[in-house]
This record gives structure tokens, C-alpha cells and sequence, in this order.
């Protein structure tokens, strides 16, 4: 039997990126560094157990085009409208400053003016798969540097689309004002194709899409999604525009109708296959030899992804008024090549911007350094020194706010400091002021900020993890500190400082995990309450509710887990059940029955009815003038316009309601 081409060396590449993967993934560090290496080992300059190097580069170009329509199907024009504020202008800052500073240096080391941008626009990218991955990982992607660094990476992937088009026009040969021309014609193609995709979006797409979903086969609306995805990225490419470009566009048709989460459910696993061609062909780029032949030009290569980018990633946070910490941290997060990076070295060396060997470099200092984030990332938040270096430019900016509203707060005595202002912080503060208790918050997300001050909040922009701010915010006579951050290290490190300038203050603590509740009693910490405990311990609370599992066991159950893992001083409460829900009490109904004039029952007791003998329906309460008596007082004469609870079953109720209703003869 004739064999299938290419079989073996895909084998070779999925077995061995698995293995790979899965020893860096037990050494913490992501699936993407693992692929990246896998490519090397197996690559032409590895082992050289992948020949058709070419073939298998094809069929990565397939993953990135996956990739961009997956990056277009999160990208709705509904949700483009929403983040617009928080994404254009942070990103565009950290974009805009390393690409002329980086244009610039290489200006200054000798290259030509279109080498120049083309190295801005590289360094100017970071890779989106690593650093988000990283960030869920630690559940920092709320925490103020993740939301700095997630806004910089939906801009600079919005950002391709343009990069990829301008890119070939870098080409030398091509004066200025031509390449001005053919950029301004290539952003004209774009922008048509534009207004036709939210055209195609709002009037054609959705209606496809809802004739596919009536078939309700799965494999006819995966066909219906690749389709949109390929076709649209053929049509730009016939438009003389990139397949990046169609694929970008075809996932934003998709994501402007009812669809898009389900066709992002539908592709994600064959986007992940040809995604993981993609890394690892780029691994198969690394050449050791690059790095033995020229090491010092990729050794200030590696030093300018880490330390030159890194350091403008942290003036962009610092110019956004974000604190030292969270700006160092951003920094770090952002300091490495991107996976677009490779794209777009791809590009320009195939239009003449840059040569082989320059490419080559390139690419391998772009690898390591990616190699090297997961490491610098979990160091980073260890680090106090980078914090230390950039207080003068933190205050030189004016990126703490906390310090300039003294005047404004007068003295604080008797008050709380909440330091965050989530769903939890809103919550604690709103029960405080109704509760006629004063406090301060520190928050470092300027927009939520600025919508609490309009609300007259006493919010303030501050780090709670400087002790100038908690100073200011007046800790020496606070009643306590409550930390609702969802920066862990942030919390450890606040309730640190809190406990060490002022020691009488109590510092109470919100934690992701229970494994962290004991280093920050450790720090000083008062009392730490635990979320995955108290979501495990209402969980098992409703599950065995649900269960028919009688009161007082459930009861012991709790107390058990809560013996094991944290104490409350909340008493039990279950959620109610309804009659329904209760097994073999579903056929049992509520009633009521209203005495009215003329009744029989009026002015005799529930004693001398004696319902629950006569009918089987059992008397639950009763209600006389808006008063709900609770049990019923069963010597107490009715009377009308008293209303009667039963419980019982429909036959019950019936002869019930006919003994109370019954009109005197």
C-alpha cells in the first residue's frame, strides 16, 4: 500500500512536541516553549528527522490563518466599541514608543530607514499565547499589570492587520513617496474590504448561518466556519491583500452574529492542531549554529527583547499612571518576541527588507527570548529592585493618586481601607455605608476610579503596597486594612507593609487558594478568608440539599470540611427547597384559603376543625391583617378575612378548602 507523504515526519513532530510539552509543562512552563524546541530538535539544523521542512511550513501557514480567524472571532465590532478606550489608548503608547525608539536605534547602528521600522514594528509585538497563558495561570489577568499587558496585546494583534501590509513596502529600491502611495492604497483596499465585511456581517452572514444551525449537524456548520475562514482569506489575497488579513476579517463576520461562541467552540481544537504546526515550524527555524557563529549580535538581540523592550513596555504603564510594581511587572510580560514576529520576519525577508542572515539572527534570539519569559515572569513578582529603580520616574510621572487627595480627605480616624474595588469591594463599602461605617479605597484601575469618584466614593488611585500610600490613607487609625486584590504576591506583599507601619491595625485578607492563607498569617495577617473554601463549602452545602440528604447530616458534613479547611463564624444556611425538588413530597401543593362572610369556620379554632383528622391537609400558618402567625395559634378563634396556609395533596387541599369555604346555613 502506497504510504501517505509526509505521515512519518508528522508523526514524528506530534509524538515528540507531546513529550516535550509535557516534561516543560511538569516544569512549569507552556506548551508553546515546548513545540518551540520540539522544532528545533527535529529541524534541519537538529536532528534532521523532518526533511520536507517546506511542506511542513505550508501547513503551519493554514495554523496561523486559523489563528487570526479565532483572534477576529473575539473580535466583534460590538466588542471593539466596548474595550476601544481601555485597549487603543494604552496599547498604542507601549506600540508607539518602542517602535521609534527601536527605528531609532537601529537608524543609529547604520541600518536603512525601512530596515529600521521593520525592526520597530518586530520588537513592538509580543507573543500573545505565552503571556496570556500565563497570566490565567496565576490568575493575574485582573490584577492591574495584567489588564495593562492584556490591552497592549489586543492592540498590537489589531495592529498586524496594517503591520503585514506595510512590511513589503519596507523594500529598498522603493523611494518614499512611492511606498507612501502603495501604503495608502493597500489601507484604502483594507478599509473597503472593511466596510464590506460589517456590511456582509449585518445583512448576509447571519442569515447563512441560521439556514446551517436549522440542519442542527455539527459537521455541516464546522463546514459553513471554515468555509467563511479560508474563502474570506482567498478573496484578499485574489484583493492582492494578505491571507492574515481575509482570516482577521472572516472571524469578525462570524463574531458579529449569534454564532460566534460556537464556532470558536467548533474550530478550537483544529485550530490548536495547526497552531501546533506552527510553533513548532518555527522551532525548526532555530539554528544553534546562527548563535555560534555571531553570538554577540544575538546576545544584544536577546538583550533587546528583555531589557530595552521591557523597560519602554514599563514607561508605556508608567505614562498610563499605573504604579511601579504593577509597570515593572507589565514590563516583564511584554518582554519577548511575538508570534507574529515570525510572520512578519517571513515577509520581510521574502520583499529584500532584511537578508538571510540577519533574518536567521533574528529569529534566534526571538526564540530564546521567548524561552526565557515564562522563567523572568515568575521571578519578576520576587524582584523588589525593579519596583525600587522606578520609584523616582513613578513620582516624577505622578502615577500615585492617593498622595495628592490630602487636602480633600481631612483626617481619617475610625475608618476602614479597602484596598480594590471589584464585585467584592463594592459589596464590602456599600453594607459599610448603610451600616453608617466610614472608608478609603485604593484602586488601581484608573477608569474604575474615575466612575466612583463621579458617584462621590471615597476612591482614590493608590498602591495599596506602598507604605506612602497607606500612610496617607491614614493606616495608624484605621479600624482595619481588608485586601480584596486579585493580585496574590500584591496581597502578601500589602499585608506585609500594612503589619510592619502599623502594627495595631488589623489586615484582613481575600485569597484565591487555602495553600496561601498560611504564609500570610505568617506576614501578619488577621484573618484570611479563602474563596476556593467557601465555593467548595457552598457547593457541597447545595449539592447535598439537592440530594435529599437530611438537615442535621448535612449539618455534620460542613462542619467536617470546615474542620479541615477554615473556621467561619457564619452560622449554616441552606438554600431554600422547593416542594417539588423533594422527592417523595413532589405531589404535595400549598394553598391558600381565604375566610370570607358567611363562612362556617369563622369563629371556631383550628382545634375544634381539626383539619389534618378530617381531610389530610395539615394547617402551615395563618394571616390576620398583614400579621403572619407562625405556627398557628390553634385555640384562637378565626375570623373574616383571615387567610389559611394548607399543605397537602390535591385532594387533600380540595376537602380542606370546602370545610373553611363552606357558607353557614
Amino acid at each position: 500500500m502506497e504510504q501517505i507523504p509526509l505521515l512519518d515526519q508528522l508523526t514524528v513532530i506530534a509524538g515528540l512536541g507531546a513529550l516535550v510539552a509535557l516534561v516543560l509543562g511538569r516544569l512549569r512552563l507552556p506548551t508553546v516553549a515546548g513545540l518551540l524546541f520540539a522544532g528545533a530538535v527535529v529541524g534541519p539544523w537538529g536532528f534532521g528527522l523532518v526533511r520536507s521542512v517546506h511542506a511542513i511550513e505550508v501547513l503551519a501557514e493554514l495554523g496561523v490563518v486559523l489563528l487570526l480567524f479565532t483572534i477576529g472571532l473575539e473580535f466583534s465590532l460590538e466588542r471593539l466599541r466596548v474595550i476601544f478606550r481601555q485597549v487603543v489608548l494604552g496599547g498604542s503608547v507601549q506600540v508607539g514608543l518602542t517602535v521609534l525608539v527601536v527605528a531609532g536605534v537601529a537608524l543609529a547602528l547604520g541600518e536603512n530607514l525601512g530596515a529600521s521600522v521593520f525592526y520597530g514594528f518586530v520588537f513592538a509585538l509580543s507573543s500573545t499565547a505565552i503571556v496570556l497563558r500565563a497570566l490565567a495561570e496565576r490568575r493575574e489577568l485582573d490584577a492591574p499589570h495584567g489588564r495593562f499587558i492584556v490591552g497592549a496585546l489586543i492592540f498590537q494583534d489589531l495592529l498586524v492587520v496594517p503591520m503585514v501590509l506595510i512590511v513589503p513596502l519596507l523594500a529598498p529600491g522603493k523611494s518614499l513617496g512611492t511606498a507612501s502611495a502603495q501604503i495608502g492604497l493597500a489601507l484604502l483596499k483594507a478599509a473597503f474590504l472593511v466596510v464590506a465585511v460589517v456590511l456582509i456581517a449585518r445583512l448576509v452572514v447571519p442569515r447563512i448561518f441560521r439556514w446551517v444551525a436549522a440542519s442542527r449537524s455539527r459537521e455541516i456548520f464546522l463546514l459553513a466556519v471554515l468555509a467563511v475562514c479560508i474563502g474570506t482569506a482567498w478573496l484578499t489575497s485574489l484583493a492582492g491583500l494578505s491571507l492574515a488579513l481575509g482570516a482577521f476579517l472572516g472571524g469578525m463576520v462570524v463574531a458579529g452574529t449569534e454564532y460566534g461562541h460556537r464556532a470558536a467552540g467548533d474550530v478550537g481544537p483544529l485550530r490548536d492542531v495547526f497552531v501546533s504546526l506552527f510553533f513548532v515550524s518555527l522551532g525548526m527555524l532555530f539554528d544553534v549554529r546562527v548563535v555560534i557563529a555571531a553570538p554577540l549580535v544575538v546576545l544584544l538581540l536577546l538583550l533587546g527583547f528583555l531589557v530595552l523592550k521591557g523597560f519602554l513596555a514599563t514607561i508605556a504603564a508608567l505614562l498610563m499612571r499605573f504604579p511601579a510594581r504593577a509597570a515593572w511587572l507589565a514590563g516583564v510580560g511584554l518582554a519577548q518576541f511575538g508570534e507574529f514576529g515570525f510572520v512578519l520576519a517571513r515577509i520581510a525577508q521574502q520583499h529584500g527588507v532584511i537578508d538571510g542572515p540577519e533574518t536567521q539572527r533574528l529569529l534566534a534570539a526571538g526564540i530564546l527570548s521567548m524561552f526565557l519569559t515564562p522563567v523572568l515572569a515568575r521571578i519578576a513578582p520576587h524582584v523588589a529592585a525593579g519596583e525600587s529603580l522606578l520609584a523616582p520616574l513613578e513620582k516624577l510621572i505622578g502615577a500615585r493618586g492617593i498622595d495628592q487627595t490630602t487636602a480633600e480627605r481631612g483626617h481619617f480616624a475610625g475608618h476602614l481601607i479597602v484596598a480594590g474595588y471589584g464585585v467584592a469591594g463594592k459589596l464590602l463599602t456599600g453594607a459599610l455605608e448603610r451600616s453608617g461605617f466610614r472608608y478609603l479605597v485604593l484602586e488601581l484601575n484608573p477608569e474604575t476610579v474615575t466612575a466612583a469618584r463621579k458617584e462621590g466614593k471615597p476612591v482614590y488611585y493608590g498602591d495599596a503596597a506602598s507604605p506612602e500610600a497607606l500612610q496617607h490613607a491614614g493606616i495608624d487609625d484605621a479600624v482595619a486594612v481588608v485586601l480584596l486584590m486579585n493580585d496574590p504576591h500584591a496581597a502578601r506583599l500589602v499585608a506585609d507593609t500594612a503589619t510592619r507601619i502599623a502594627p495595631g491595625t488589623p489586615v484582613l485578607v481575600r485569597s484565591h487558594y487555602l495553600a496561601e492563607s498560611a504564609r500570610l498569617i505568617e506576614l501578619g495577617a488577621a484573618d484570611v478568608v479563602v474563596e476556593e473554601v467557601e465555593a467548595g463549602v457552598e457547593m457541597l452545602a447545595r449539592v447535598l440539599r439537592r440530594l435529599d440528604v437530611p438537615f442535621n447530616l448535612i449539618e455534620e458534613r460542613l462542619a467536617e470540611a470546615r474542620e479541615r479547611t477554615q473556621r467561619s463564624v457564619r452560622r449554616v444556611k441552606l438554600p431554600r427547597r422547593r416542594l417539588p425538588e423533594m422527592g417523595e413530597l413532589a405531589d404535595l401543593k400549598v394553598e391558600t384559603v381565604l375566610l370570607r362572610e358567611g363562612s362556617a369556620a369563622v369563629g371556631r379554632t383550628l382545634r375544634d376543625l381539626d383539619l389534618r383528622r378530617e381531610t389530610g391537609a395539615l394547617v402551615l400558618a395563618t394571616r390576620r391583617e398583614g400579621m403572619l402567625q407562625d405556627p398557628p395559634d390553634p385555640d384562637a378563634a378565626l375570623d373574616v378575612g383571615d387567610l389559611v396556609f394548607l399543605v397537602g395533596s390535591g385532594e387533600s387541599i380540595r376537602r380542606a378548602t370546602a370545610v373553611l369555604d363552606r357558607q353557614q346555613r
